[in-house]
């Protein structure tokens, strides 16, 4: 938790700091859109780690309602900043962890989505209504897929991306990068300068400074 408050006060919220450029289809961009043609279908919705609720924020404009939920009280503190701020009235923010019982009803919502937030979220199924939608985007699809499984969701689809790269113009904003993803240090200080070498050894693609995207897109339906 310390993290991402730190990140939070940092960076202004969760979000990178670093300059890079697109190139080809990025995963991020494939599931915003998707969801946004999911949104209005659903009337009560549940951003899983919603961060500093810029996203939520966003998607709140093709829905009824959605409920974020954080465990950084940083982030939710400029979160409910900005919903103040933005005078919008069909979202709101609490304060959860997955890791323990998640303060919401039984079958509250019909679409969870998790964008950045902890797949440990399948495992709380009770909150889906049944015949309800969850959405995600993840790394790791070897653990999304057993929890799906091991939930008894049904219409599983899992989709993989890993064409999109990161061009960066120079070590420094590379190094920045690195210093914005959980629980990495800080590879902008000199004392981890030989690590980011290290680093910087391995990304070079076609002699640039890139990483490759590779994430998997999942969407199951509660039985």
């Amino acid at each position: 938790m310390e993290w991402y408050d730190m990140i939070g006060q940092r960076n202004g919220g969760y979000k990178g700091r670093s300059v890079f450029t697109w190139e080809g289809n990025s995963a991020e961009d494939v599931f915003e859109a998707r969801l946004i043609q999911l949104l209005p279908q659903h009337k009560s919705v549940l951003d899983v780690g919603c961060g500093h609720g810029e996203f939520t924020l966003k998607m709140s404009a093709y829905t009824d309602h959605i409920t974020g939920f954080d465990n950084s009280k940083e982030l939710l503190r400029i979160a409910q900043a900005g919903l103040v701020a933005g005078d919008v009235g069909n979202v709101e923010f609490v304060y959860a962890t997955t890791k323990t019982e998640l303060p919401f009803q039984d079958e509250q919502f019909d679409l969870i989505y998790d964008r950045r937030g902890p797949t440990s979220i399948i495992e709380h199924r009770r909150l889906l209504r049944k015949g309800g939608v969850i959405f995600g985007i993840h790394t790791d699809v070897i653990k999304v897929r057993e929890r799906l499984h091991t939930n008894q969701y049904e219409n599983i689809e899992i989709e993989e991306f890993n064409e999109a790269l990161m061009v960066f113009p120079d070590e420094k904003e590379f190094a920045i990068f690195l210093s914005d993803i959980p629980g990495n240090p800080d590879y902008t200080q000199p004392e981890y300068h030989e690590q980011l070498q290290v680093k910087l050894k391995g990304i070079q693609i076609e002699g640039r400074l890139a990483v490759r995207e590779h994430k998997y897109i999942w969407k199951a339906v509660r039985r």
